[in-house]
């Protein structure tokens, strides 16, 4: 067996001597890992470093095998996190997340965004946003989507204002108001065109939904908690300017 393709380094677990199980989320055959030999060398150490971009080859005998990677860098990226905790806890951030798809299963729209997340870990300008989409993605690619698109009490498309924290369903301000306490509260920045400048407050706002529904829905029943590195990004991304 053997397939060729390009990937996002999420991290490594030494085996052996200087061999490591290198862990891609890679573009067309999604979360995969494979043995890497000589992985601690000078060398290999910068490019196996998480964010980073690199061409892959992975062989093994059987399908099911753990296999082999030979990897080449692309782009090493994650050299330029150093000079920003920000980059640093939102590298992690973003990997740990990826970790949760299943193995093996292809998710191109979410290896594209994660691959312009990666990239744009350094600046706060667009990352804090891009990381906030590719959180409701994420739910809507384990099958546990957000239905934001019209009041779930009324019908209405106009003046959404709430989110049931049961069903993820949008629900407007005349409905929802008398138990407005009990809602969450509409994430204006999921409805608005990608790229559109938001405040912070409005990524809090998505950030507390989607954190709601991957605790409830994903990682709950797996005995895990939000990653600690999530809130330690989030705090220092709330402390750009508003609006980016």
């Amino acid at each position: 067996m053997h397939w060729s393709d390009q990937g996002l380094v999420l991290g490594l677990r030494r085996h052996g001597e200087s061999a490591a199980i290198v862990e891609l989320m890679t573009q067309g055959h999604g979360r995969c890992r494979g043995l890497v030999r000589g992985a601690f060398s000078r060398a290999a150490r910068p490019v196996l470093q998480p964010g980073n971009l690199v061409a892959a080859q992975w062989r093994a005998r059987l399908e099911d095998q753990l296999g082999a990677f030979a990897l080449e860098p692309l782009s090493t990226r994650a050299a330029r996190y150093l000079d920003a905790a920000h980059a640093l806890h939102g590298v992690s951030y973003l990997c740990e997340m990826l970790r949760l798809l299943p193995e093996r299963d292809p998710y191109p729209e979410l290896w594209d965004m994660a691959d312009a997340i990666a990239q744009d870990l350094p600046s706060l300008h667009r990352a804090p946003e891009l990381l906030a989409r590719f959180e409701a993605a994420l739910l809507a690619a384990l099958g546990f989507g957000l239905d934001l698109e019209a009041c779930a009490l009324t019908g209405r498309r106009d003046d959404l204002a709430f989110v049931s924290p049961k069903t993820g369903r949008a629900v407007c301000r005349d409905a929802g108001t008398p138990w407005g306490d009990r809602l969450l509260p509409y994430p204006v920045l999921l409805a608005a065109p990608p790229g559109a400048p938001s405040s912070n407050a409005e990524l809090a706002d998505c950030w507390r939904l989607t954190g709601h529904f991957l605790a409830r829905h994903v990682l709950e029943p797996r005995a895990l908690a939000l990653p600690q590195a999530r809130a330690a990004y989030q705090a220092l991304a709330m402390r750009r300017p508003s609006g980016g």
